[in-house]
């Protein structure tokens, strides 16, 4: 069951019913979005009933969900969300209905002037969100780890130079605090979709969460990793479809288009796509973002690195020169075809 808070509920209000629930034995969780409060909960049916909860101050409905994640779905948030990435004033990016936005940059941090080079590549491209990372979890343990935490105090500094908010991969719970203090959003990889403590960890930072999808991941499964962020109090939830591990060895991961409707038609969460990591090829980026344009995903995620032959970390997916710039025409001309602007033309707007 959830209860959803009328957009001026306060605090007292909010407390009023979790002491409620709590009465009859039942446990709530708050998750607090942009627009309105949302409580789940968990505990028995009937005696939630007997409380008469939409008679409480500040309740606007009360919905009993089938779905198996309670917070994330759609069944009691008709109205898909809209998540806003960065610091209040003109660096904040919106990512949802009705806009598309263009994350892009290295995957590895490596230098303060690679970074810096990529980050003005993106943004010359349209780019409004800067990615890069500063940790990498990497199936060899012989492989570049990524900087830690130089990495991130880099992406700051490449963050203040640009004005562009950043995204970076958490990949311990540890961790979490020092990444949430650099980084305006934080991400969790396909390898630690399940890691739930993690997930909770995430949740309880205070910062958007991008979640991508795990390389062998059900829909439902990862709806229900999301659920663990939203649980901690944070609906600030973007998906991301990263492809997943099939049989076709043409391409490193096969991407599940098919995804993006099927996750908005169930979630109100946004989603985007990672065309990059899907392929692992740098001539199937543009293909396939312009497919994630078309299905209606709310943006995409790139890899773009000013010296891909050189680069510390999958090289040959970055974009370079006439395809970045086949992407940054895709990204201009597209999204208005199937009802979308740019999100450079909302950013500071939330």
């Amino acid at each position: 069951m959830v209860v959803v808070m009328s957009p001026d509920a306060t605090d007292e209000d909010v407390a009023h019913v979790v002491e409620k629930v709590e009465s009859v034995g039942g446990e709530a969780f708050v998750s607090k979005g942009v627009v309105r409060t949302i409580i789940g909960l968990v505990g028995d049916l009937e005696s939630f009933h007997g409380l008469n909860l939409r008679t409480l101050r500040g309740v606007a409905d009360v919905h009993r969900i089938s779905d198996p994640y309670k917070l994330v779905s759609r069944q009691h948030h008709a109205e898909r969300s809209t998540v806003w990435v960065g610091a209040e004033g003109s660096r904040r990016v919106p990512i949802g209905p009705d806009t598309f936005t263009f994350m892009a940059g290295p995957c590895a941090v490596e230098t303060p002037e690679q970074t810096l080079e990529a980050a003005r590549m993106a943004q010359s491209a349209g780019a409004t969100i800067l990615r890069g990372g500063a940790y990498k979890p990497r199936t060899s343990p012989y492989a570049f780890q990524g900087l830690g935490v130089r990495g991130l105090e880099i992406l700051a500094d490449v963050s203040a130079a640009t004005g562009m908010p950043v995204v970076t991969e958490v990949v311990d719970a540890r961790d979490v605090p020092v990444v949430a203090e650099h980084a305006d959003m934080l991400q969790i990889g396909t390898r630690n979709m399940a890691n739930f403590g993690l997930l909770q960890a995430a949740g309880d930072a205070g910062k958007p969460v991008l979640l991508k999808r795990g390389m062998t991941a059900t829909i439902e499964e990862w709806l229900m990793a999301a659920e663990y962020i939203a649980q901690r109090g944070n609906l600030d939830v973007v998906l991301c479809e990263r492809g997943i591990r099939t049989f076709e060895p043409s391409t490193r991961n096969t991407l599940d288009i098919s995804a993006v409707p099927v996750v908005q038609a169930t979630s109100h969460l946004p989603i985007i796509v990672d065309p990059s990591h899907a392929a692992g090829r740098k001539d199937l980026v543009v293909p396939l973002s312009r497919a994630a344009i078309a299905v209606g995903a709310d943006g995409i995620i790139v890899d773009v690195h000013p010296d891909p032959e050189s680069a510390l970390c999958d090289g040959p997916q970055a974009l370079l020169g006439t395809e970045l710039r086949e992407l940054a025409q895709a990204c201009r001309r597209l999204p208005a075809m199937v009802g979308r602007v740019g999100s450079h033309e909302r950013v500071g707007q939330g």
